[in-house]
């Protein structure tokens, strides 16, 4: 089996192919032409890995590595996925997270239609909720430009799919964590300042957070990473949420993280209300019984696991010691 991987480098692209190498499969990483891919996350299995040149924003490029890989299976992890940076880049979040689903859509049937594809969507999708927690069947209605985006991409696979009969599915992921996420996102922002203030490696100012009241469905990456697996696997090309099915707000995670260290997070957090978004999405709670049901997946690590394991991991990279391994949790 060979499987492409657009977004190999990131957090989500990681645990991926950790796990289809596991399975035996032939793994190729699209990367960018700029060469301004950090290869930290999978320096371990690289020389496993074949690599090739792409941009989802060149339709050309796409052409070149579907036609020459010819892939059983083409997950889509790449995109400009970082909500705040939307706000200020929104062309460029649409050109990539948007049109970059087309693109590939259209690779796929020109040279390779029997390619599964998966795309990696988004709970930011449902923005200002209808009804919670939400289903596959729940309306769309984002609240940021990465959001739109991701609208896009998800319902242009469902059209390629009922029109050409391209095997296109999208699993919608609500916020997944692990140790490799980026420091840009909270969760990690958050856990990465607890261990430099329980090892004194910060000059003691506070850490600044926007809305505290706002609530997550938290996962870990792992965990979503095996669902977007098992769908490519399933007889049927649908759409399935991925989540936990509980929320926590970013209050209790600041509790949590700083609570792993023995601290008190009231005396190390302050609000900057330049930090606020300009829309702030609702309550965001998914609702992943189909996945349950149809592909028997369920997730192996709550959000206090998720928390620690991220804490742990900051204090253990601090130190200078090996990241602990969270690989066997999929």
């Amino acid at each position: 089996m060979r499987a492409l991987i657009t977004g190999i480098t990131g957090q989500d692209g990681s645990y991926l192919a950790e796990m289809l190498l596991e399975k035996g499969y032939q793994v190729y990483g699209m990367v960018r032409r700029s060469g301004q891919e950090k290869y930290a996350l999978i320096e371990h299995i690289c020389e496993r890995i074949t690599f090739l040149e792409g941009e989802l924003t060149n339709q050309d490029s796409l052409d070149q590595v579907v036609k020459k890989v010819q892939p059983d299976e083409l997950y889509n992890l790449a995109a400009q996925s970082f909500v705040p940076l939307s706000w200020d880049r929104p062309i460029l979040t649409s050109d990539i997270t948007g049109f970059g689903v087309v693109r590939l859509l259209e690779s796929i049937r020109a040279h390779s239609p029997k390619t599964r594809f998966l795309q990696a969507s988004s709970s930011e999708m449902f923005g200002a909720v209808t009804e919670s927690p939400q289903t596959e069947e729940t309306c769309f209605h984002p609240r940021s430009p990465y959001g739109v985006a991701k609208v896009f991409g998800h319902h242009i696979i469902r059209n390629y799919r009922e029109h050409y009969g391209i095997f296109g599915c999208s699993s919608i992921c609500y916020n997944h964590e692990s140790p490799r996420r980026g420091a840009d996102f909270v969760t990690r922002k958050i856990t990465k300042y607890v261990a430099m203030i329980k090892l004194g490696l910060t000059d003691k100012r506070k850490l600044k957070m926007g809305n505290l009241d706002a609530h997550r469905d938290w996962g870990f990456a792992g965990d979503y990473v095996r669902a977007m697996w098992m769908m490519l696997q399933h007889s049927e090309a649908t759409d399935f949420v991925i989540a936990t099915g509980k929320t926590h707000s970013v209050q209790q995670l600041l509790e949590t993280a700083f609570g792993c260290a023995g601290l008190d997070w009231k005396q190390h957090v302050e609000i900057d209300p330049a930090l606020l978004r300009p829309a702030e999405t609702h309550h965001l709670c998914g609702d992943a019984g189909k996945a349950e049901r149809v592909l028997g997946w369920k997730p192996h690590v709550n959000f206090e696991q998720l928390i620690t394991m991220m804490v742990e991991a900051d204090l253990a990279a601090l130190k200078g010691m090996p990241m602990p391994q969270t690989q066997g949790l999929m």
